[in-house]
């Protein structure tokens, strides 16, 4: 199977062709922004076919992360990958960033605990606590830090994503220490490929954005003008 995979949800503008039959990743670029991914994603995504040398007909399904993220690059992801996949007539699967941070973790040791999450701001972050063999304990959802810390803090969690440190930093001093930390602005692209082999793709779905909560800027509607 080959999976074109897409990630433009957080900290970096990333893709990858995954080749099962070939044993792995055949090409992947990934770029570190927080801004400009809709100007960086179609050359980059044009690179690395070009490096696979594959055309998209040739791709059996587009994988792309759905969120939670940033609005704006996770629309920017979401559309590429559906607009990719009508063109090529493959299907879509949408993947959350949580699970693609947590899965490397998950499948190196799924004995302990993890919860990955990602800083949502003003104290905040999106979360998802993952159990033994991989099984989620806690959706994704928004919640404060301490609210986070109260629910990883019952074990010796793992802690994997952009709020690791935070969630780290109010960690009880009665309560033992995580076992992992690990600090990452965006999710790694093989895994949302290897994601992406493995999930169910049913060609009538389509890939949405996974928010969470409702956009920080809303319309100013005092100040609308009325239509005639």
């Amino acid at each position: 199977m080959r999976v074109l995979a897409i990630d433009t949800a957080l900290g970096a503008c990333a893709c990858a062709v995954l080749d099962t039959d070939q044993g792995g990743i055949v090409a992947s670029e990934s770029l570190p922004m927080v801004r400009g991914h809709a100007e960086a994603l179609m050359p980059l995504v044009s690179r690395v076919m070009v490096i696979a040398n594959l055309a998209f007909v040739e791709i059996d399904r587009i994988a792309v992360t759905v969120g939670p993220g940033s609005f704006t690059g996770l629309r920017v992801g979401v559309s590429a990958a559906r607009a990719i996949a009508l063109a090529a007539g493959r299907p879509a699967v949408g993947l959350t960033t949580l699970t693609a941070f947590a899965a490397p973790h998950i499948a190196g040791d799924d004995t302990t605990p993890l919860m990955a999450v990602i800083d949502a701001r003003n104290n905040n972050v999106f979360m998802q606590l993952f159990g033994t063999g991989g099984r989620s304990l806690i959706s994704p959802r928004l919640i404060s830090i301490p609210e986070a810390v109260r629910a990883a803090a019952g074990g010796a969690a793992r802690l994997v994503g952009s709020a690791a440190d935070a969630i780290a930093a109010a960690w009880p001093a009665s309560q033992p220490l995580p076992t992992l930390v690990d600090q990452q602005s965006a999710p790694d692209i093989e895994w949302v490929a290897r994601l992406g082999a493995a999930a169910t793709a049913d060609g009538s779905a389509v890939p949405k954005p996974l928010y969470l909560r409702a956009p920080d800027a809303q319309p100013q509607d005092a100040a609308r003008l009325p239509r005639r």
